[in-house]
Order: C-alpha cells, then sequence, then structure tokens
C-alpha cells in the first residue's frame, strides 16, 4: 500500500454537518493522518464550520469552501485541481459524506490500486451489495448501471459510483474543464475518460449503506441527466 502522505482522500459536501464528524473520525481511525480534504459548496447548515472544528484535532484535515453549489462536478473539478499541484500525490480517493460510503473499504481500495489505474467500489460485484434501499431505488440503480455501461462500453459493473482511487499521474492526463456534468453522470463521464486515456479498472466489492442524516441529493435532473450523458459522451469522442 502507498505511504499516507501519497494519498488525499477528497469529500465533497452540501449540508452534510450531521454526518461530517462521523464520516472524518471513521477514516482517521481506519487510516490515522491520512490527508483528507473536503470541499463544501457555502453549505447552509454550517457544514464548513463543523469541519473547522474538527481541524484542531486533525491536522491532516483541510477544507476548501467554494462561494457557490454548482454540482458534484465542479465540486470534484476544483478539488483535483487542487490536489494534483502536489506532486507528492500518488492516489486520490473519492468518497461521499453521507456515510454510504464505509471507510473500512478504504484498505482494500487502496491494495488494489497498487495494480490498477482506477479502482472502483462496486456494489454489483461478487461481495458487493446495498443496504437499506427501497425496491424503486434499487431497479433505478442496477437498470442505470446497466444502461451507462452499454452505452460506453466502460469496463466496469458500477458506473455511477463515488467510492474509488484514481491513479494522480492519470488524471493529469484527462481534462477536467471538459466535463461539465454533475450528480452521477459526472461519476460516469470521469470513468469515461480515464478508460479513453488507457486506464486500467479494479473492481472491489462494498457494501453501499443508505445516508444516516441529512436529505438524499437524488432529483429529476440528475436522472435526466444520467440517461443524456453517455450519448453526449460518445458523440464528442466522434466530433472531436
Amino acid at each position: 500500500m502507498q505511504h499516507v502522505n501519497e494519498i488525499v482522500v477528497i469529500i465533497p459536501t452540501y449540508n452534510e454537518r450531521e454526518n461530517i464528524e462521523v464520516v472524518i473520525k471513521s477514516i482517521m481511525r481506519v487510516m490515522p493522518d491520512v490527508p483528507v480534504l473536503v470541499v463544501d459548496d457555502s453549505s447552509p447548515d454550517g457544514t464548513a464550520d463543523a469541519v473547522r472544528s474538527l481541524q484542531k484535532t486533525f491536522a491532516s484535515l483541510s477544507l476548501l469552501v467554494r462561494k457557490h453549489k454548482e454540482g458534484l462536478g465542479k465540486a470534484y473539478g476544483e478539488a483535483f485541481e487542487k490536489v494534483l499541484a502536489d506532486p507528492a500525490v500518488k492516489k486520490i480517493v473519492t468518497m461521499d459524506a453521507d456515510l454510504s460510503h464505509d471507510p473500512a473499504h478504504l484498505p482494500a481500495l487502496l491494495a488494489a490500486s497498487a495494480e490498477h489505474d482506477v479502482v472502483v467500489g462496486s456494489r454489483y460485484v461478487r461481495g458487493g451489495g446495498v443496504s437499506g434501499w427501497e425496491l424503486w431505488r434499487r431497479i433505478l440503480s442496477a437498470g442505470g448501471n446497466f444502461y451507462a455501461r452499454t452505452v460506453t462500453g466502460l469496463p466496469v459493473r458500477d458506473c455511477t459510483t463515488g467510492y474509488g482511487v484514481i491513479d494522480a499521474g492519470l488524471l493529469k492526463k484527462v481534462s477536467l474543464r471538459r466535463i461539465d456534468s454533475s450528480g452521477y453522470a459526472f461519476l460516469i463521464e470521469l470513468k469515461y475518460m480515464l478508460f479513453r486515456a488507457g486506464a486500467s479498472f479494479a473492481e472491489v466489492p462494498i457494501i453501499f449503506k443508505n445516508r444516516v442524516g441529512g436529505e438524499s441529493k437524488i432529483s429529476g435532473h440528475i436522472i435526466s441527466e444520467g440517461v443524456i450523458a453517455p450519448w453526449k459522451m460518445i458523440f464528442r469522442r466522434f466530433l472531436r
């Protein structure tokens, strides 16, 4: 496994004050002193203030506050640029703040990243799954992933997961500013661009847990964007 200082965990947040303390403490229990960057879109619930309070305890915790809520894609894009400016960073971990991504999976994900450019925390391989979801959500996710995989040709079963590890050197080859989608569509498009850049992929099983506190970010816009985005990726490739 990589040295802890070569890894950065990025967590985008918006109104996650109820969860952020538990998430950060859980990560630090699994990987003490690992650098964690929280990217907050000026959450009105005071998420950033909660992070600032935690910084008194965890020296490796940093905070990037953005002025406006512009979606997952913009938040990750700005965070990636900040992190990639440090040549010491070799691996970037992405994960959610709502406790759906269990930090206990981090060692397995990072171990797989020693041999692969992109490691996906997958609900749809043997040993993976979801907990606490209604039937409609299970159908939407499984169907959406089958659809995205079929259209794009991505070599993974879980295209929409936000939990994973990316090789920093490969991420530098991706034109992040060209990604204009958000939500699940951003997660698909990022994997697609890494795939087109020659990334080798691995899937590590995770159990995805339904959020504990706060409100779900899923919306009609996010779903419709996820339907259109795979075709936009394909067309953009041939129009270049």
